[in-house]
């Protein structure tokens, strides 16, 4: 039945015609928003700032690139971390220290896809005589999660969808250059409205015979 349907998908083309970036899915269903797409290829002009939230030695700006979609679309949020100076938190794959993660709470009607983290630091500790790979000033973590484009939640939306609380934490532990804190977390939160899909024929003299 799919036979002949266009595939959605993006092309990322530079000033001198070549393509640098392609962004399609495996399934017509599921695909990125355009504000998602920016926010792969410029995150600084992706995302809108939904909280910014106090936490113990740094500071968390919350922030997606959709606040609403329907099921298939893919969305992307972001905690963006602001860590003061000469404060670090380790990387994934540290041994030994509690390495940052972000947690989001499974949710039936969203599929969570893997983290992406930033390229880590080496900072060296002359005290022991360490390299580990550390986060420092302002860095991103992002992840997408998509939403289900099953019967379930099609079926249960009416005219006006329904809103998805998204919820998580981010696990942390601070050092400066003598202390290393207690790891600890904090709590993080979006909301998506998840509205149904258009299915409104398009008019008779345009459509596929």
């Amino acid at each position: 039945m799919q036979k002949g349907f266009a595939r959605p998908g993006y092309f990322f083309i530079d000033p001198n015609g070549l393509i640098r970036e392609k962004f399609f899915e495996a399934k017509y269903r599921e695909r990125l928003t355009g504000n998602s797409l920016i926010a792969k290829l410029f995150p600084e002009l992706g995302q809108e700032v939904r909280e910014t939230v106090e936490a113990p030695h740094l500071q968390l700006a919350l922030e997606q690139s959709d606040p609403t979609g329907v099921p298939g679309t893919r969305v992307t949020l972001v905690a963006e971390v602001r860590l003061p100076p000469d404060v670090h938190v380790y990387a994934p794959g540290t041994q030994g220290y509690k390495p940052i993660k972000l947690v989001i709470d499974p949710i039936p009607q969203l599929e969570l896809k893997q983290a992406i983290y930033p390229e880590s630091k080496t900072l060296y500790l002359p005290a022991i005589k360490e390299r580990v790979p550390v986060f420092e000033g302002t860095f991103r973590i992002s992840q997408d999660v998509k939403v289900s484009s099953g019967p379930g939640l099609s079926g249960s939306l009416g005219k006006d969808g329904t809103i998805i609380a998204i919820t998580g934490k981010l696990e942390y532990q601070a050092c400066d250059k003598t202390v290393c804190y207690l790891p600890t977390s904090v709590p993080v939160k979006w909301q998506l409205q998840v509205f149904p899909l258009d299915r409104t024929r398009a008019p008779e003299n345009i459509r596929h015979k």
